[in-house]
């Protein structure tokens, strides 16, 4: 019971705070129902996955996406006029993008890379130019935070570098709309192009993925460093906060150097996929340079916050 007054009292101080965004989170909750719903009522399959799949994973998304981003402009002041800009056409943008893609699950087809007829270019194109919107609105919140005076300053920079890298998590979604070196042999044969983009390299989207997310298990895939990159967000934060709260001895300098140590470590990583996916191997079977390229990100990491304790001890026993 007081879980529950605790969940109503967060979601009217939500409310109360900025509307767009939590009202476009409390739609994402309703849509996730329908999804489920979906994914049991509804036997339809597209490339592959049930039909109501990815409406559930992008009403679950959006609304992770939204709740952080409301938290995090509640650290911006003075700019209300921006702020509310950055809340409405994110807000907008976000639910058109959702109503989008849930009318192609139920008209039984694809919404994302789709010419394939008139009606369906018109939904893609629509809303490849939301995403640019929201992708703007993101980089603008940057900008907000980077203006801002947030204490402690480990924490201020957990949340400028972690909506930092979630902007560049967000901009490698560009890389799949471009055409697949099959499709552009195909339009080079002078065969129609109905799809243009692929979330797959190397193959065809479809085919066996891992649960949920649905990554392909043949193929590399460019939604693993997307999904890395945007949930930043989430993680860096995270960092920030537990730097400022957690470790004793060290001073702001040394924390907010860890701060950067975790940030370049968890570029590293999402870059380290992208290249991955880039090579068209498969996130479960990496291979050996792969593997090479995840321990010298480790032992960097490891080395870089081993001279930052160090240094920090230095200075305490003088």
């Amino acid at each position: 019971m007081a879980r529950e007054r605790r969940a109503a009292e967060l979601a009217r101080q939500a409310w109360a705070t900025n509307r767009p965004l939590a009202g476009t989170a409390a739609l994402m909750v309703v849509m996730l129902a329908t999804a489920l719903v979906g994914l049991i009522a509804d036997p339809r399959s597209i490339t592959g996955q049930p039909a109501w799949a990815k409406p559930a994973r992008f009403a679950l998304s959006i609304g992770i996406y939204t709740l952080t981003l409301l938290w995090l402009l509640t650290f911006v002041r003075g700019h209300d006029r921006l702020v509310r800009a950055v809340s409405r056409v994110t807000a907008v943008s976000l639910t058109v993008e959702m109503a989008l893609i849930a009318a192609a699950a139920a008209s039984g087809t694809t919404s994302h890379f789709n010419f394939g007829t008139t009606t369906a270019t018109a939904v893609w194109m629509t809303m490849a130019a939301f995403i640019v919107a929201t992708w703007a609105m993101a980089v603008a919140t940057v900008v907000l935070l980077l203006r801002q005076r947030v204490r402690p300053p480990v924490f201020a920079w957990g949340l400028r570098l972690g909506m930092g890298v979630s902007a560049l998590g967000m901009a490698l979604a560009f890389l799949m709309t471009t055409p697949t070196s099959r499709q552009r042999a195909a339009a080079a044969q002078g065969h129609g192009l109905p799809i243009v983009g692929a979330h797959t390299v190397g193959r065809a989207d479809g085919g066996p993925g891992l649960p949920v997310t649905d990554w392909s298990l043949h193929a590399g895939d460019l939604r693993i460093p997307h999904f890395a990159g945007l949930h930043a967000l989430q993680v860096l934060p995270l960092i920030g906060f537990l730097l400022a709260t957690r470790p004793r001895g060290l001073s702001e300098r040394d924390r907010v150097a860890l701060m950067w140590i975790a940030t370049l470590a968890y570029l590293g990583l999402v870059l380290v996929l992208l290249w991955q996916a880039l090579r068209s191997q498969p996130v479960t079977g990496p291979d050996a340079v792969t593997v090479a390229a995840l321990l010298t990100l480790a032992a960097a990491t490891g080395t870089a916050v081993l001279l930052v304790l160090r240094r920090a001890r230095g200075a305490e026993g003088r």
